[in-house]
């Protein structure tokens, strides 16, 4: 999930590639020729699972980013940089593969029309595996994602660095969790809903509680959108009855922004939370802690 940088609703464009365009955009941009692709669900972006013609049958995704989100080239580069940063670290990231001018990115334009919208488009390397969404989760694999949530905020905190950095500085982006004041705008959309009076005294107690004493948290690098979409595992034993799991990918940095580890870091600890049935200090929380 991506862009929000501004407090007022935004008018996205998200790309409408067919597989044709897909796989020529892929040709001309980055020297390869495709064997078979096919789409890949998005939010505000598109994807496509491509296998290229070679020797090795190599299997990347063709990422092509909204035409709101491809205006801040700088942000996409801190992005795609910390996860180049990140995979060389260890981690499940992918990284991209680079264009014909050796660039890890490229802005196109969707036809030749006067007018067209442009979209950047990177190709990133394919990381297999499941979503945590399509699978039961157990205590062991609950702990290893939140043994790898904290392992990625301090990798990031502690050795990332780039000048591209600074686009993480996002102001009155709407999905980092400090910036929870700006909901006010949006409590319309509730209509008469039965939970409305408890989200407006959410960010009223936000307001009270928490803005005053934000210059107390710790600032790190959020990835942003950590949850059960965006983390892939694959299993580790054969068994059906108590099967073992291991992180095989982590997916969707365009989140990623400078913020307070104690409050936009909650995104993937509620998350970890709700799967353990609420419960703090479950598996996942407990991974957390170790690190």
């Amino acid at each position: 999930m991506s862009s929000g940088n501004d407090c007022q609703p935004q008018t996205l464009t998200k790309p409408t590639f067919g597989e044709r365009e897909a796989a020529e955009l892929v040709d001309r941009v980055f020297g390869l020729k495709v064997s078979w692709i096919r789409s890949l669900p998005s939010y505000d972006d598109q994807n496509f699972h491509v296998c290229v013609s070679a020797e090795s049958a190599d299997e990347y995704v063709l990422k092509i980013t909204n035409s709101e989100d491809s205006q801040e080239p700088d942000l996409i580069e801190a992005q795609t940089q910390a996860m180049m940063f990140l995979s060389a670290e260890g981690f499940p990231s992918a990284t991209p593969y680079l264009t014909k001018d050796g660039n890890i990115m490229s802005l196109e334009s969707a036809g030749t029309r006067l007018g067209s919208k442009k979209y950047m488009v990177r190709l990133l390397t394919y990381l297999p595996g499941t979503p945590v969404a399509k699978i039961t989760t157990n205590a062991q694999i609950l702990y290893e994602i939140g043994r790898l949530a904290a392992s990625l905020d301090k990798v990031l905190l502690e050795k990332f660095q780039h000048p591209s950095v600074k686009s993480l500085h996002r102001g009155q982006f709407i999905w980092n969790l400090a910036n929870v004041p700006l909901l006010d705008q949006y409590i319309y959309a509730l209509g008469q809903n039965k939970y409305c009076a408890v989200v407006e005294q959410v960010i009223e107690q936000f307001k009270d509680k928490v803005i005053p004493k934000l210059s107390s948290f710790r600032a790190c690098i959020n990835h942003g959108d950590l949850n059960d979409h965006n983390i892939l595992v694959d299993s580790s034993s054969a068994s059906l009855e108590n099967p073992q799991y291991r992180v095989s990918g982590i997916l969707d940095f365009s989140d990623m922004s400078y913020g307070e580890q104690g409050v936009s870091h909650n995104h993937g600890e509620n998350w970890l939370e709700t799967l353990n049935d609420n419960v703090r200090g479950g598996p996942g929380s407990r991974g957390e802690e170790v690190v």
